[in-house]
């Protein structure tokens, strides 16, 4: 059982890890290896770096900041969150479930959009980004997931149960290891209907007749994340308080994911402020036990 699980090991969640180790809590941050910051080729604007440093260099500095300090890191894609019966958030990845007393969602803003003609135009008619919020509506239809790796198969087995029929669809890029569902492998030149999604068009002018397509390439980000515990959105933002908490008593959110000014300074104070709330919930939740 961990005090404080941080899902994200940019600044943001590293520094969300930092301030809620130094109050001598146990600590976990999870992160799947893929980040924004490794991108940026030289950061000139961030205090104390004259000169500058890589993005990649200051990844690289704070997951060994926060190790050396006694927070552990463990490079896993998270796939499923959920609450339990002890008010505790259950983390699950391909291998492993983690159970923390709270959770900082610092895990950004990624949302991969397919370079496919129609995608935005059937978007919210047909095409979907999560499978736990709109599944719902594809009860008994002819669905597919697009995307290649774990967290595709992830929300192809949310909606096994709902939709009549479920495949994946990698548009080009190698199969997953599944023997649950088809998988089509050709690139896919346009989604195609009338009004709503009716079919996908492969390059080779092969059709595929669906309902609906759930897009769920790379990893999940930090919305991804949200819905699947009912956190409030403001379009593709987690809608955080001044304390970075959000909605759900116990889950807070900081850096990127919350929106607002996209740098390194900003996700550093963001992820104190939610260290800090998530220690103070923790007090105030063994108070409450106490009583």
């Amino acid at each position: 059982m961990y005090d404080v699980i941080v899902l994200g090991a940019g600044p943001a969640g590293i520094s969300a890890a930092l301030y809620a180790k130094r109050a001598n809590r146990e600590v976990l941050v999870l992160y799947s290896g893929e980040s924004q910051l490794e991108k940026a080729e030289k950061i000139e604007n961030y205090y104390g770096f004259d000169g500058g440093i890589s993005g990649k260099e200051l990844y690289k500095n704070g997951i060994a900041q926060a190790e050396t300090l006694g927070v552990k890191v463990i490079r896993e894609e998270v796939l499923k969150l959920s609450v339990n019966a002890s008010m505790n958030f259950e983390v699950s990845s391909a291998d492993n479930k983690y159970e923390g007393r709270s959770l900082i969602i610092a895990a950004g803003s990624k949302k991969l959009k397919p370079d496919i003609k129609n995608t935005e135009a059937f978007e919210g008619r047909g095409i979907s980004y999560c499978a736990v919020c709109d599944g719902f509506f594809y009860r008994n239809k002819n669905v597919a997931v697009l995307g290649s790796e774990a967290y595709a198969l992830s929300e192809a087995e949310e909606l096994e149960n709902i939709a009549g029929s479920v495949k994946i669809l990698t548009d080009g890029r190698p199969a997953p290891d599944t023997d649950k569902f088809e998988v089509i492998t050709k690139k896919i030149a346009e989604f195609s209907g009338n009004g709503r999604l009716g079919k996908v068009i492969f390059e080779d002018k092969s059709e595929l007749e669906a309902d609906g397509v759930f897009i769920a390439q790379g990893s999940a980000g930090g919305a991804d994340f949200a819905k699947k515990l009912g956190i409030v959105l403001d379009g593709n933002n987690i809608r955080v308080k001044e304390d970075m908490s959000t909605n759900i008593p116990g889950v807070f959110a900081c850096g990127d994911i919350t929106g607002g000014m996209l740098q390194v300074g900003k996700a550093v104070y963001e992820g104190a402020e939610a260290g800090l709330s998530a220690v103070k919930y923790l007090k105030e939740k063994t108070k409450a036990k106490e009583n």
